[in-house]
């Protein structure tokens, strides 16, 4: 299964994130398939810059996101998106 996750980057004590399409199988930091986007929590507010075109793509063809990333892309109005592309297929 595809998932869209965060993948840690940054040093150490000072994360930052990609937002990555990843097969489930793939180790937190391992290979993935592409980059939409980058999340950093450290800074106030919160920064996120998602790829809206790709990360739709993407849930179009059925990859799965994880809570953390689900709860950024409904921050962004990507899910809701989604949902309305969804509804009328």
């Amino acid at each position: 299964m595809v998932k869209i996750r965060l993948r840690r980057v940054g040093a150490k004590n000072r994360p930052s994130y990609r937002l990555v399409i990843a097969d489930s199988r793939a180790p937190r930091d391992g290979a993935f398939i592409n980059i939409i986007g980058h999340y950093d929590p450290l800074t106030s507010p919160e920064t996120v810059v998602i790829n809206e075109e790709e990360a739709l793509k993407w849930l179009k063809q059925g990859a799965q996101p994880t809570a953390t990333v689900a709860r950024l892309l409904s921050k962004a109005g990507i899910m809701d998106k989604f949902k309305t592309v969804k509804e009328k297929t």
